[in-house]
């Protein structure tokens, strides 16, 4: 657990002051917190701000950014699998519907058991099987904003005045909870999703400006209190149900740039929500079915159990077992689930599914044998000589694969355009897009094609040039052979190849990880490789662009065509773009700083390059299973200085940028590009020394 111990004095959970000194923070900002105690006040100050809002959802377009992309709630999908989840206490059917307290009283009582399994399982499968779980679920009493646990408050006449249930940390001196303590609060309110759910309606003004109401109230308690929040305080969630359905609140926003008026309160905290917040609301879906059972698996619980997964990280910090650790085992469970129902090799059909012929004679749809009936699949159809015709708005281009080139992760190819067959290109093709349920594989080709694509398109606009960088040579989607039968509303035929997306881009080279395969990294290519790359990182990050997957697959060296080799930083789909992308995550090249806190500092990208210096130099990195045992190889291999022993057997500039990157990793500090630079310069061998070596790109 990060920060103090949770039974230190921190911010009271009602309208009560504390009586713990305020030990030099604003006296205004405590009393502004305690002052904010009504959401009817802070919604009917929101009222201009709602009207655009309700416009939009009355013409059905999507008033805010949704919390989580549909890619990173499927990647949580499979790391869930094999986790178990049980409410035990079901959710009545309609709460709402009826008068009784009993039926209210049981929602109640539901909410809580379902956020405790929520959380019981996430921290056991994340965290710790053996600590105990640090938080607890209590319900919220409006009359003076303090928790109770649900069985208690109804017993005590207290369930008329409920307005909310929240996950809390543990604190045996406070059991009343502390609002700096709230991990996460849900609003148990009638009918959230309507007439309409999903996309098609988000949350009424009124519930949405109670939802923003809590949510600043736990943003104003973590400003106050003496805990550490992981990455920071600065977001907090609320979720939105009712019997059936739910939704999930995010809003991010720094409190210090409120206006603590305590005369003004509410006036101030609108202006603060429509000024300096950022809200991202998810499409309402269902969560509990007709029995009152939760569908863990569906939508709904999904964006929910996410956003508490992120809301205890803030509290616990990151977890032993990453998403990334546990999604990665879908392919080996897929593959056991395979040889369980003796289907055989995954090779045999190429994407493991029966394939099933209507045979004209008989009406029965009957198992056909691939030696009996060819169906061509999308690797099938493309290979050595495969013209491929991708169109965009406005023009179509072909393309003529020359090579194959498979990994253990992608396949992709080089080709040329059929106009200019002299020059080589990368060609990347994605998944098709009536995958409603994408395998894990083609989650890293949604990375390589569909993001990449998004992220040179950035960088194009913004006009960011070098040669160490690649170039979009063109994108859009495949155009198949033979008659397409597309629907004239819009999609794509099921022709395997149809509308698939298509990225092209330049220059093409061999790869550092095939190089130090076959012996061709050396010290030369060391001191150029870390010239060129940094070259390129010096130019995105003058837009605040970082690349966050650097390793030896996405660096290549280019040598034909040219005079002097030089290599190209490439694989940008996991670039950051804003504060809410991620990074990839890898146990071997991913800085300290990513697998801490999930996120980038200005020297993560060069920490990757040294240690993907290190590997292709001849740096043995041990068997890493977890982010604990990838942080405990990191801490010892720079205390005891072996990763820059190594570099210094090579060239001692590679040595003391080490010693740099080391000095400035985690800290606010920026990376100084030019300087090293210029020195990695002066220890490139050319065999022309009359020629300037491009180091601005």
């Amino acid at each position: 657990m990060q920060g103090i111990s949770p039974d230190q004095e921190s911010v009271g959970s009602g309208t009560k002051r504390s009586s713990a000194s305020s030990g030099g923070r604003p006296r205004n900002q405590k009393e502004f917190f305690y002052k904010f105690v009504e959401s009817d006040s802070l919604t009917a100050k929101l009222v201009d701000w709602f009207e655009p809002v309700t416009e939009k959802c009355e013409l059905k377009q999507q008033a805010f950014d949704v919390p989580f992309e549909l890619i990173e709630l499927q990647k949580f999908d499979y790391a869930l699998e094999g986790i178990s989840f049980q409410q035990l206490t079901r959710m009545p059917n309609a709460v709402h519907a009826s008068t009784s307290d009993a039926v209210e009283a049981t929602a109640y009582l539901a909410i809580e058991d379902f956020l405790h399994a929520s959380i019981k399982g996430l921290w056991e499968a994340f965290w710790s099987q053996d600590e105990p779980m640090p938080f607890s679920v209590a319900c919220l009493y409006n009359a003076n904003l303090k928790f109770y646990q649900a069985e208690k408050a109804i017993a005590n006449g207290r369930l008329g005045g409920l307005c909310g249930t929240g996950i809390l940390l543990n604190n045996s001196r406070h059991p009343h909870g502390k609002w700096d303590h709230v991990l996460e609060l849900a609003l148990l309110r009638p009918d959230i999703g309507g007439p309409a759910v999903g996309s098609d309606r988000q949350p009424s003004p009124s519930v949405l400006g109670e939802a923003l109401f809590y949510a600043l109230r736990m943003l104003l308690a973590r400003s106050l209190s003496r805990l550490s929040f992981f990455p920071d305080p600065s977001t907090v969630f609320v979720l939105l149900v009712d019997s059936q359905y739910g939704g999930v609140v995010k809003v991010e926003g720094d409190v210090n740039k409120l206006n603590f008026d305590v005369n003004n309160v509410y006036e101030c905290a609108a202006e603060w929500v429509k000024n300096h917040s950022r809200v991202s609301v998810s499409p309402i879906d269902r969560i509990w079915n007709k029995l009152g059972n939760a569908n863990w698996g569906d939508i709904g619980a999904l964006q929910v159990l996410f956003a508490t997964f992120h809301c205890i990280m803030q509290y616990a910090g990151m977890p032993k077992h990453s998403v990334e650790d546990l999604a990665a085992d879908h392919s080996s469970r897929l593959q056991t689930r395979r040889v369980e129902r003796q289907l055989g090799d995954t090779s045999v059909n190429g994407n493991g599914l029966f394939r099933y012929q209507q045979r004209s004679v008989s009406p029965e749809i009957v198992e056909v044998l691939d030696d009996s009936v060819k169906v061509d699949s999308k690797e099938s159809m493309i290979s050595e000589g495969t013209i491929l015709w991708v169109e965009d708005s406005d023009w179509q281009k072909g393309y003529q694969i020359k090579e194959v080139i498979n990994t253990a992760e992608l396949t992709y190819f080089i080709a040329s355009h059929v106009e200019d067959p002299g020059k080589n290109l990368f060609l990347y093709v994605g998944s098709h897009p009536s995958q409603l349920e994408p395998a894990w594989e083609d989650m890293n080709l949604w990375y390589q094609v569909q993001r990449q694509t998004k992220v040179l398109t950035i960088m194009k606009q913004k006009g960011l040039s070098s040669k160490y960088l690649p170039q979009l040579s063109a994108s859009g989607r495949i155009i198949h052979p033979g008659h397409c039968c597309r629907p004239s509303s819009g999609g794509n035929c099921d022709h395997p190849l149809c509308g698939t997306p298509i990225l092209v881009t330049s220059p093409v080279g061999e790869t550092v990880a095939e190089m130090v395969r076959i012996g061709q990294f050396g010290s030369d290519e060391a001191i150029r490789c870390c010239h060129d790359c940094l070259s390129a990182l010096s130019t995105v990050a003058s837009a605040g662009i970082r690349h966050g997957d650097i390793r030896p697959e996405n660096v290549i060296c280019v040598k034909s065509g040219v005079r002097h080799p030089y290599f190209v930083l490439i694989g940008w789909g996991h670039a950051i773009l804003e504060d809410r992308d991620r990074p990839a995550m890898n146990l071997h090249f991913s800085s300290t700083y990513a697998l801490q806190e999930g996120k980038l500092c200005s020297a993560s990208d060069a920490e990757s390059l040294v240690y993907m210096l290190y590997y292709s130099c001849g740096g043995v990195f041990p068997d890493l299973d977890s982010v604990e045992g990838a942080l405990q190889w990191r801490e010892t291999s720079w205390s005891r200085r072996l990763i820059q022993q190594k570099l210094g057997d090579i060239s001692t500039v590679l040595k003391a940028f080490a010693d740099y990157v080391d000095s400035l990793c985690g800290t606010p500090y920026p990376m100084d590009y030019d300087i090293w630079l210029r020195r990695l310069r002066r220890n490139i061998h050319e065999d022309d020394h009359g020629k300037e070596i491009d180091a601005t790109g």
